[in-house]
């Protein structure tokens, strides 16, 4: 789930990723502003699903997937829709 809270005075909107994927020990987010190297580390909680708040500037368009114990990669089939990518499959994507 992407939640996205939208500030009438900053350039920017909070976005906040929540997701439960299942039996997972580890959670990260990679693609955000483009930056596919850094990944954005998700916090677990004790229902079993990891979230991340992240500010992104506002009219922009970003792609993303996440990483699941540093070797699954998944797409949130909440996103706001899905780009094919180079590798033959999709990036989940969230536009503000």
């Amino acid at each position: 789930m992407v939640q996205k809270t939208y500030y009438k005075t900053k350039d920017y909107c909070k976005v906040k990723f929540i997701f439960k994927p299942g039996d997972a020990e580890t959670m990260e987010i990679l693609g955000l502003n483009g930056d596919w190297e850094n990944a954005i580390v998700m916090k677990k909680k004790k229902d079993g699903s990891f979230s991340a708040e992240v500010n992104l500037p506002k009219d922009s368009r970003h792609e993303f997937k996440y990483r699941i114990n540093e070797t699954e990669w998944m797409n949130d089939p909440e996103a706001d829709g899905q780009q094919p990518n180079e590798y033959g499959g999709a990036n989940s994507v969230v536009s503000l």
